[in-house]
C-alpha cells in the first residue's frame, strides 16, 4: 500500500477515469513482454528467524556516538549462524557504513531511526561504479556486496543526513566551473549512496521510509533478481540535494521495483547501463525492469533512461504510475559517446500533472557535462584514473552514436505540461519506431520531433494552449494519427 497516496488527492478523478476509458488499448502490446514479465524480481527471501538484537553487541540508541561496529557485528553474527533477523530496539542509532550478509534480514522497525554520519572518513572506498564509470567510490550507508537472499525490511527511518555532502557539492562546482572541469565534477565530490545492492542476487528492500541522501538514494548494481517494494524516498527534507536520484537501476536484470513513492533532486526511477569508453568496455545491459504501481513527486523523471547507455537499456515495462511536480514523464537520454541501444520500452498507464515534458528525448544531452575535455595546464600522465577514463576517447567514434527504437507508449494522461514532446534524434540515428496509443496531453506548448522514422500515432489528443501544432522535420513514414 503506497503511503500517502496521490489517489487520496485530486489526481484521482482524472486519472480513474480514463484508465477506465482507456485500458481495453493496454492488452495488444502486453503480448510483447507476457513471456518475461512475471520472472522478475527476488526468488527467495530469508527465512531464519533467530533475532540478533544490534544493542546486545553494544549499540548505542541515543544517536550520539557511532553504533557502526556493533550493527556489523550483529549482522556478521547472524550470517554465520546460517542466517536470522537483525533488529533495533526503538531509538536513534548513528553510523557509518554497514555491510548486510546472506541470509540476514536487517529489520528497520518503526520507532528506529538509522542516521548516517556526516564524516566521510565512516565511509570506506570501494570498487564501484559511479555515473557509468567504475573506479573508487566511498561505500554506500547500508550496503549488499557479493551476496545472495538478503533482506532489508521495516517501516523505520533511514536519514542520510546528506545536506553535508550537499555543500560539499556545490562548493567543488564553484571552483571547478570556472577552470572548464564541470565534467568531473560529479566524480570527484566522491558522496555517500543511502543504499548499494552490488554483484548480489535474491535481494529484497522492503517498506523503509528513506531521507536525505547524500547522493543516489538506492542503486542497484550488477545484480539480478532484485525486488524493491514500498520505498518512500524524501529527499527534500531540509533542502534541496543535487543528483539525489531516488532508486537507479544500473547493468542489472530481472528487477521488480513496485508501490514506492519518490520525492527527489533528480530522476525518480532511473535505468542505467554505463558511460562513454568505461561503459563500452563493460558492456552489461539492464534488461528486464518492471516498475509499476508507483509514485514521483518532484524529480527529473518519472521513468529516466540514461544517460548511461553504453551496455544496453531493454526490455522495460513501466505501468500504473502516477505523478506530480515531475520534471518528465518519459525521459530517455544519451550521448554521442555513450553509445548502446534502447529499444522494447514499456510505458503504460499513467496519469500525472504539473509536469515539464511528457516525452523528452535527447541523443546530445547536457554537453558541459557529457563530453569531457582537459584544459591546459594538466598533465594527462599526473591525472586520476577516473579521469583518464573519462577522457578515453570512443573508437571509432561511430561507436558512440546511441540507437533508441521499439518504444511502445499506451494509456497515457497528462495535465498541466510545459511542452507535450521534445524529440531530437540524430541525422546518423533517428528515433525509430516509437508508438503512442491512447494519449491525452494538456501542455503550455505542443513541442516538436526531429529525425524520426515509423513513429506511429494513434488515438493521440494534444492540446496546446498557445495553440501551436506538433513540429515534424527530418522525419520519414511518420503516421500521426492527432486529434483535430
Amino acid at each position: 500500500m503506497i503511503r500517502n497516496s496521490l489517489w487520496s488527492q485530486p489526481l484521482k478523478s482524472l486519472s480513474s477515469l480514463f484508465l477506465l476509458v482507456m485500458f481495453c488499448g493496454f492488452t495488444v502490446q502486453a503480448q510483447s513482454y507476457k513471456s518475461w514479465v512475471d520472472k522478475v524480481g527476488a526468488r527467495k527471501v530469508p527465512l531464519k528467524t533467530k533475532v540478533f538484537k544490534v544493542n546486545s553487541y553494544g549499540a548505542n540508541k541515543t544517536g550520539k556516538s557511532l553504533t557502526t561496529k556493533a550493527i556489523q557485528q550483529a549482522i556478521d553474527a547472524a550470517s554465520a549462524a546460517g542466517g536470522g533477523l537483525v533488529t533495533f530496539e526503538p531509538g536513534i542509532y548513528l553510523t557509518g557504513s554497514i555491510f548486510v550478509k546472506a541470509g540476514v534480514n536487517l529489520r528497520i522497525d518503526k520507532g528506529v531511526e538509522v542516521r548516517g554520519s556526516e564524516d566521510i572518513k565512516d565511509y570506506p572506498e570501494i570498487d564501484s561504479r559511479i555515473a557509468g564509470i567504475e573506479m573508487k567510490w566511498p561505500a554506500a550507508l547500508i550496503n549488499v556486496l557479493e551476496q545472495k537472499n538478503v533482506a532489508i525490511t521495516g517501516a523505520g527511518l533511514v536519514n542520510a543526513q546528506g545536506k553535508v555532502f550537499w555543500d560539499m557539492y556545490w562548493n567543488l562546482r564553484k571552483a571547478y566551473e570556472p577552470k572548464g572541469l564541470r565534467w568531473v565534477v560529479d566524480y570527484d565530490a566522491k558522496r555517500p549512496r543511502t543504499v548499494l545492492i552490488a554483484e548480489s542476487s535474491d535481494v529484497t528492500l522492503k517498506g523503509l521510509n528513506l531521507q536525505q541522501a547524500g547522493f543516489w538514494t538506492v542503486q542497484v548494481l550488477y545484480s539480478d533478481h532484485i525486488t524493491v517494494d514500498g520505498l518512500l524516498i524524501q529527499n527534500n527534507v531540509n533542502g534541496h540535494g543535487p543528483s539525489t536520484d531516488g532508486i537507479d537501476i544500473d547493468s542489472s536484470s530481472w528487477v521488480l521495483i513496485e508501490n514506492c513513492d519518490i520525492d527527489c533532486n533528480d530522476d525518480n526511477f532511473c535505468l542505467k547501463a554505463g558511460r562513454d569508453w568505461d561503459g563500452l568496455r563493460v558492456n552489461r545491459p539492464t534488461e528486464y525492469v518492471v516498475i509499476r504501481n508507483s509514485i514521483a513527486r518532484r524529480g527529473a523523471g518519472l521513468l529516466t533512461l540514461g544517460s548511461e547507455t553504453s551496455g544496453s537499456i531493454r526490455h522495460v515495462l513501466a505501468t500504473n504510475l502516477t505523478g506530480d511536480g515531475t520534471s518528465n514523464a518519459l525521459n530517455i537520454k544519451s550521448a554521442t559517446t555513450r553509445g548502446g541501444t534502447v529499444e522494447d520500452i514499456y510505458f503504460e498507464n499513467i496519469n500525472m500533472n504539473n509536469v515539464g515534458t511528457f516525452l523528452q528525448v535527447n541523443m546530445n544531452w547536457n554537453p558541459t557535462y557529457s563530453y569531457s575535455s582537459l584544459p591546459e595546464g594538466y598533465k594527462e600522465e599526473t591525472l586520476p584514473p577516473h579521469w583518464k577514463k573519462l577522457l578515453a576517447k570512443v573508437t571509432p567514434a561511430e561507436k558512440g552514436i546511441p540507437t533508441f527504437k521499439d518504444i511502445y507508449i499506451s494509456n497515457i494522461n497528462i495535465q498541466s505540461s510545459k511542452r507535450a514532446v521534445n524529440a531530437t534524434g540524430l541525422e546518423q540515428s533517428v528515433l525509430k519506431n516509437f508508438n503512442l496509443q491512447n494519449v491525452n496531453v494538456n501542455a503550455a506548448v505542443a513541442g516538436q520531433i526531429d529525425y524520426a522514422e515509423g513513429w506511429k500515432f494513434t488515438n493521440v489528443n494534444i492540446v496546446a494552449e498557445d495553440g501551436s501544432k506538433l513540429q515534424v522535420s527530418n522525419a520519414t513514414d511518420m503516421k500521426l494519427d492527432l486529434k483535430k
